[in-house]
């Protein structure tokens, strides 16, 4: 399925007009900030940096046909007071919205790793949109999840709807290989005991769970063969090779029941946390620093989960910087792109005497 808007330019004429761009961009520090627009610097990129970005991350403008601005130190992120300092404006007609994202996408894929991925956060009104784009630049089989990001308290708003508690994030791999780092979520103490609820002589606790799982396997594979003369049961195989199960009941890790029933033990202190689901609480900033900032602990568990020591790692609606000081704690290279004035200057503000090279467009 193919999305149609005015004015849409093939994948390959986004590239022709891209690489006939003639800026270009290249330095010898690791990190990089670049002022301008992002599809002139992207294009710039092409030549140096094609292939070599692990992940990006982008907050781009929601099309809420509202101007964002700073008035007296405090952000604004619905209006544009009279005497405000213009941060950026988010008004474009649906059709002018959907070219801009278009081109874009198509810029971040040719710029990302074969192990990269994209993180896409956006409102409900426009993600629809941006799922279906997607879809047609990297391919449907490389969308991996539509995250819902709680970011508020509970409205009371009059309006005849139901509160918006949430928005989305629209998460993609360039190829299968993209960088997965599983991380977990410790339990709580009450989710431990809950869940593991048995006591062994030294106190520790632990919970059993059958030695076998869904699925037949064939006869000839050892998953399906006898084990102490015992089969696994109709239209389940056994978990393991059973040599291992003779391994496990060795060590006492095999609890057999008064009938004869075997189960594995598992242990609370060996438990390694809880996969995280596709619902997430990152609250936003109550003070943002920047209209729309997002908050730092989403950011740095998306560093973690997508990248590695010494990736790049690149927002292209850099923002508040918030992204590029995530990369930089975790030890990743970073690459922040933004055509605000305003967002640059907090942005070096914020990374501080972090070595960075800086680029503004207009100078090249």
């Amino acid at each position: 399925m193919n999305i149609v808007f005015d004015g849409k330019e093939s994948y390959e004429a986004i590239l022709e007009r891209a690489y006939a761009v003639s800026a270009r961009i290249a330095c010898e520090e690791e990190s990089l900030i670049v002022q301008g627009d992002n599809f002139i610097a992207m294009a710039a990129m092409l030549q140096n940096y094609k292939g070599k970005i692990d992940l990006v991350y982008i907050d781009p403008p929601f099309n809420t046909d509202q101007i964002f601005s700073v008035s007296n130190s405090r952000v604004s992120t619905v209006s544009r007071p009279r005497k405000g300092k213009l941060a950026y404006s988010d008004a474009m007609t649906k059709d002018e919205y959907l070219r801009f994202m278009y081109e874009r996408f198509v810029l971040i894929r040719e710029l990302l790793s074969d192990r990269g991925s994209l993180y896409v956060h956006i409102d409900t009104k426009m993600g629809h949109y941006c799922k279906v784009m997607l879809d047609e630049i990297f391919g449907e089989s490389c969308f991996k999840n539509d995250i819902t990001r709680i970011k508020s308290n509970p409205k009371n708003f009059d309006r005849k709807a139901y509160g918006n508690q949430k928005d989305m994030i629209l998460f993609y791999t360039k190829t299968r290989l993209g960088i997965w780092n599983d991380l977990r979520v410790a339990c709580t103490g009450e989710e431990l005991e809950k869940r593991f609820h048995k006591t062994d002589g030294d106190g520790r606790r632990y919970t059993t769970i059958p030695l076998h799982a869904p699925g037949e396997s064939s006869p000839s594979s050892p998953t399906g063969r006898p084990w102490r003369g015992m089969n696994p049961p109709q239209g389940r195989h056994w978990r393991t090779n059973p040599c291992e199960f003779d391994r496990l009941d060795a060590i006492g890790r095999i609890e057999w029941s008064s009938t004869g029933n075997p189960r594995i033990k598992k242990y609370a202190d060996e438990h390694p946390g809880k996969k995280i689901q596709d619902i997430w609480t990152f609250k936003d900033p109550q003070y943002p620093i920047y209209p729309t900032e997002k908050n730092s602990d989403m950011l740095e568990q998306i560093v973690l989960q997508s990248s590695e020591e010494g990736s790049y790692v690149m927002d292209c609606f850099a923002g508040s910087g918030s992204t590029l000081a995530a990369a930089c704690k975790h030890k990743r290279r970073f690459i922040g792109i933004d055509q605000s004035e305003m967002a640059v200057e907090i942005m070096k503000s914020r990374l501080g005497n972090t070595k960075y090279a800086f680029f503004d467009l207009e100078d090249h």
